[in-house]
């Protein structure tokens, strides 16, 4: 909703900015939780060893 309102100003390039700045900052969630999921079969890959 936020793209389409500033695509119909005709400022392509602040549109495709937005579209950039949503994306990144729902990325980052997935990234974090990756992240720690790794960590915990790390911790728990080592203990059965």
């Amino acid at each position: 909703m936020c793209r389409a309102a500033i695509e119909s100003e005709g400022d392509t390039a602040k549109a495709q900015a937005v579209n950039d700045g949503i994306v990144y900052l729902m990325a980052i969630p997935y990234l974090l939780v990756a992240a720690i999921g790794y960590a915990v079969y790390r911790l728990y890959s080592k203990k059965k060893v």
